[in-house]
């Protein structure tokens, strides 16, 4: 990778990181808003499920509507909303001031995310781009490693402005990043807004699509109840769940290169192979789950398979909107949103009829749901392949 393109990938990745960290890490000290506004933790979770249904929901026509702007500025303005939110955040006194101020991010989130990508592409070679991706994608590894506990001991341990003061400097310090490192990049020619949409009518990226819903949903229906699944099944108090927490992120870092690795190696097996491997990662989760050390082996095995799903999950749509690739890159990020805001309904409905120790079981038959997608997939490609060739 050039040496002149470094720097800005690694200011594309702490904006991500920045994004996540607002996202994600508000899960740590939702206990605290409750607190602050008087409302319940139940009612305190919307700023999640909220700003997850608007990404899912406002992610492709928002970045429709940038296209044909300045990508420098964009990325600019958009990092900038997530700076703001944070500091309403860190002294909101009103409620629905804060919920607000989660769904105006969130309208933006898709479009910085996807620019980003696009950009870090645009940065580097054709061979590179794919580790670009790689390391973009490490500022959502690393804000689920360090953004989320980061977050709830800020929270914890000083106050909730401190927290959210902390997911204000880091997003200020990717827009000054990108300000200096960024050179001034105008749209161009500019795909039309029928030429981007023309991609769905693509019957192997609605498969691609499908695949990208079921995989998150694998992965969040097990991992949005994980202090629960440790404390009521594992029996472990919340230090340990806090620390097992950290580690589990941490070695999502190690996860997102490794499979960043075999993808450049090998997309096909990769790609066939992850949902196998999680199915692997989940039934090891469920037969330790009651025994404390080798639990702990297991979450270090299951985070470091839970990272590969991000960039797993959205390799073949680059493939599939090589032709539109912001709007293609903004269609992940609506439909992993939406496999997430899935995931987890389906985890607390797994809970609620067989559960908390069942749990591990809805994830594994998500994830090979997904296996039996990417096979259709893969089928219609080759019989695509043989027609041709006899033609």
């Amino acid at each position: 990778m050039k040496s002149s393109s470094a720097p800005l990938i690694a200011v594309l990745a702490l904006g991500v990181f920045g994004i996540i960290t607002t996202e994600i890490g508000i899960v740590g000290v939702l206990p605290l808003v409750g607190e602050r506004f008087g409302v319940s933790t139940a009612d305190a979770g919307w700023l999640v499920s909220v700003f997850a249904l608007v990404v899912a929901v406002s992610g492709p026509f928002t970045v429709l509507l940038t296209s044909g702007l300045n990508r420098k500025w964009v990325l600019m303005g958009s990092i900038a909303v997530f700076a703001v939110a944070n500091f309403v955040y860190a002294y909101a006194t009103d409620f629905g001031w804060m919920l607000t101020f989660r769904v105006i991010p969130a309208v933006v989130h898709p479009v910085f995310f996807a620019v980003a990508l696009a950009t870090a592409a645009r940065m580097v070679s054709a061979q590179e781009a794919g580790k670009a991706a790689t390391r973009i994608f490490a500022g959502v590894t690393v804000g689920f490693a360090l953004g989320v506990p980061l977050t709830a001991y800020l929270g914890s341990q000083f106050s909730l402005e401190a927290a959210f003061l902390f997911g204000s400097i880091v997003n200020l310090g990717a827009f000054v990043g990108i300000w200096i490192w960024l050179p001034s990049m105008p749209a161009g020619r500019r795909t039309s807004y029928g030429s981007q949409l023309g991609v769905l009518r693509r019957p192997l990226l609605w498969l691609n699509l499908a695949f990208i819903v079921l995989i998150f949903a694998a992965m969040f229906s097990t991992y949005s109840y994980f202090a629960d699944y440790l404390g009521q099944v594992a029996k472990m108090d919340g230090r340990w769940v806090s620390a097992l927490l950290l580690v589990f992120g941490v070695v999502m870092v190690f996860g997102n290169s490794l499979f960043g690795v075999l993808l450049d190696r090998n997309l096909i097996r990769t790609v066939v192979a992850f949902p196998l491997v999680y199915v692997g990662a989940y039934a090891l989760v469920f037969a330790v789950g009651s025994y404390q050390v080798p639990m702990v082996a297991a979450i270090l095995i299951w985070g470091t398979v839970h990272s590969g799903g991000l960039i797993v999950s959205q390799r073949y749509v680059g493939l599939d909107t090589a032709d539109a690739p912001e709007f293609g890159n903004s269609l992940f990020i609506s439909f992993s949103n939406l496999g997430i805001t899935a995931g987890a309904a389906l985890g607390g409905w797994s809970i609620s009829t067989v559960g908390i120790r069942q749990l591990p079981w809805t994830g594994a038959i998500l994830a090979g749901l997904a296996l039996a997608v990417m096979a259709v997939r893969l089928v219609l490609v080759r019989r695509a392949r043989l027609n041709a060739l006899v033609a």
